[in-house]
Parts: C-alpha cells; structure tokens; sequence
C-alpha cells in the first residue's frame, strides 16, 4: 500500500503557500524520519499500482529525494554550487545524475526519474509544474503530498499556479511579448505534444491575453538560489 502520510505531513509542517522549504528546522526535526520513509518506498514495485499511483509516487519520490539531499547539505545559498566564483558544474550535475536510491532492484537519479520514468511512461507536459529542484526558478512546492486519486486535479492546479505566477509567465501588452520561465524552453517538446506552440498552451491558462503561435517569446533569467524560509 503506498503511504504518503508522513511526506504530507512534513510538506504542511515546513513549506508555506510560497513554496519556501523551512530547511533548518525540517533538518534539525524530521531529518531521519525523511530518510526512513524513503527507505520504506524503495521496497515498492512501482508497476504494481495503477497510472496514477505510480505517478503520485513518482513525483513525491522526486521531490523528497530533491529535499533529502538539500538537507544533507544545509545551510547552502543555490543549488547551483561555485568555485572561487565560478559555477561547479561538475557537482551541480552530480547532484541530479548520480544513481543513489534504489528501487525494486535498480538504482535510479534525479536525472533517471524524471527524464527516464515521467517524462517517458507518462508523456503529462504538466510534470514541469511539479518537479521541484529547490531553486526559486523552479515551481512552487505544494505544501501537500501528491494522492492518486487527486493527482491530475493538483497537476492542473500546479499549471494554472505556475503560469499565473509573473515571476515565471507575464505577457507584456505593450510589446506585445510574452515573457515566460526557461522551463518552457527545455521542455519545450513536451508542451507541443498537446499544443501547437508555446503561446497557445500557455492560452489555454492565460485566456485574456491575446496569445497565438506568432506572438514571440522571451525567456526569463533563472534564479538557482535556494527556495528557503526563514524559521520562526
């Protein structure tokens, strides 16, 4: 059976409706009880369950995993570590690739769980809106835990937050631009699956913005710094 409790829990304990993460006071109480939990889901066969378990699973498994491994490293400023000044690619990638968590048998990433299992089995363009790496970049963390039988419903929940966000979606009237998060950029081939152009999907959540294929976009700047609150 899966069991999500614990993992909603901690989401409404140490997130707010901003998506910052209480990382000092998660670390300090829950630390342990995070990696015990995971250890109790990497006993699963994830194809034992239907669609939307296995995608409920998959993207509480991502995240936790994402809030693991920043836990392990707190206090740190960005995921995007530095050397001298100088952006360490080597450890920022190792940190999303490295096979660490194993699961039924086999040995999955960061990396593997979202481009080789979501993206792949799933082919929901609406998972973008819900990976969270921990940078203010990405999207809001839900202070919730994904259920399946609500999962499609908090997915579309997280697309319409995302896109009505002006840090990540704006359309500039007077430029007649539309502005919109790298992320539409990267995964750009995923919203075309269900959309003509970029434009045209995000019109499906922007209605009162004059959007078409033409319209050209700008790609906002992404911000890696860490998606942290401030304890009380």
């Amino acid at each position: 059976m899966l069991e999500f409790a614990p993992w909603d829990h901690w989401l409404r304990q140490y997130v707010d409706d901003r998506g910052r993460v209480d990382y000092k006071t998660w670390q300090r109480e829950s630390r342990q009880p995070l990696r015990e939990w995971l250890q109790t889901l990497s006993t699963l066969n994830p194809t034992d369950y239907t669609t939307d378990e296995q995608l409920a699973l998959w993207l509480n498994l991502y995240n936790a995993l994402v809030v693991a491994r920043i836990l392990d490293r707190y206090p740190l400023p960005s995921i995007r570590p530095t050397f001298l000044g100088v952006p360490n690619w080597i450890a920022f990638f190792w940190f999303f690739v490295r096979p660490t968590y194993p699961l039924n048998g086999e040995r999955y990433s960061l990396n593997r769980i979202e481009h080789g299992t979501l993206r792949r089995q799933f082919q929901e363009p609406r998972i973008h809106f819900a990976l969270v790496c921990a940078a203010i970049g990405c999207p809001l963390l839900r202070a919730e835990a994904y259920l399946p039988d609500r999962v499609r419903t908090q997915l579309e929940d997280d697309a319409h937050r995302f896109i009505h966000n002006p840090d990540k979606v704006y359309y500039d009237a007077t430029t007649g631009i539309l502005h919109c998060s790298q992320i539409f950029k990267w995964y750009r081939q995923d919203f075309l699956t269900v959309a003509p152009s970029l434009p045209d999907y995000i019109h499906t959540y922007l209605p009162e913005a004059p959007l078409t294929a033409a319209t050209p976009v700008n790609y906002l700047p992404y911000d890696w710094t860490l998606n942290q609150r401030t304890s009380s």
